[in-house]
């Protein structure tokens, strides 16, 4: 992770209230991963030689996911060009673009069998449009393969190209998933090369294009609740439809300190205030991410859609 000043400073000003929560709560026990289904899909991963935001980003939740047979994909290499101050994933020049990439990616679904498949990717802000055609052919190759297979998408900004995004809808997701992570004033530190309103402007113009819209945000980094819930309400008056919420938890010693664990009682609060907002879905817990049960969010918004059409 590279630092940047505003970085340096926060964890500065922020390290010593680390230090004081001491040990985590047991709300926040992580389980080992194992399992039949967790071995198989990590020889598949192995095999055709494909990274997964699972294991680079270390999500708490690899081993109840992988278990489910569900995984989320990382394209368009594992070097990213960003260097926001909560993310694991190894940041500096990126390799050369991959083109066989989409083909493993279909290939593993395919042989995994797989009903929901979550594909995310590093920002590669040295390509032009961002790298978004191989999400386009990623998607292209499953949908002719597995016709029946819903696909989610977690994307970069694509620095607000709109040309990057025209280039997603030639192969639309079922889901489209743009993070804001975060609350305004916590930007400069936490994603330090990515701009608030521009997040905002990801999910409004899909949500106008017809798709379903996701987003999801971190907790215990240095917010406030009422500054969660303001940018609730910005995420439901652009469109989204799909809300994820879940406690920041620092994954090396170089990033961001955790400010405070945050209760089960407040996560409940964010989730009773969301679905009150009209989010179809709100996932808010401690253990949460991005692509947590995101099959069964995926089932029940398009059930909701179609009861909606027949109303």
């Amino acid at each position: 992770m590279r630092i940047n000043s505003h970085q340096r400073a926060f964890k500065k000003e922020h390290s010593e209230k680390e230090k004081e929560l001491g040990r985590k709560p047991d709300w926040l026990r992580i389980k080992i991963p194992i399992g039949k289904n967790y071995a198989e899909l990590k020889k598949v991963m192995r095999g055709q030689k494909l990274n997964t935001v699972c294991e680079e980003a270390r999500c708490p939740n690899i081993s109840d996911c992988w278990n489910r047979r569900t995984a989320t994909y990382m394209i368009l290499g594992d070097t990213c060009t960003r260097s926001c101050g909560f993310c694991s994933v190894k940041v500096g020049i990126p390799n050369e673009l991959d083109r066989d990439e989409p083909r493993r990616v279909a290939e593993s679904v395919i042989a995994l069998n797989l009903k929901h498949v979550v594909i995310t990717s590093v920002n590669r802000d040295e390509l032009r449009n961002g790298g978004a055609e191989i999400f386009a052919e990623t998607i292209r190759l499953i949908n002719e393969a597995l016709p029946d297979t819903t696909i989610e998408i977690l994307i970069p900004d694509f620095k607000g190209e709109e040309s990057a995004f025209e280039i997603i809808m030639q192969n639309q997701p079922t889901i489209l998933n743009h993070n804001l992570e975060t609350v305004p004033s916590l930007y400069h530190v936490v994603r330090p090369q990515a701009k608030y309103e521009r997040s905002l402007k990801v999910i409004n113009w899909f949500h106008n294009r017809g798709l379903i819209t996701k987003s999801g945000l971190m907790v215990g980094i240095g917010e406030q609740p009422d500054q969660v819930l303001d940018v609730m309400r910005d995420l439901r008056e652009n469109g989204c439809e799909i809300l994820t919420i879940g406690q920041y938890l620092k994954p090396t010693s170089v990033h961001l300190p955790v400010d405070r664990y945050v209760t089960p009682d407040e996560f409940l609060m964010y989730k009773t205030e969301g679905l009150k907002m009209g989010f179809a879905v709100v996932e808010s817990n401690p253990l949460v991410r991005s692509s947590y049960h995101a099959d069964e969010q995926a089932e029940l918004v398009l059930k909701k859609r179609a009861e909606s059409t027949l109303a």
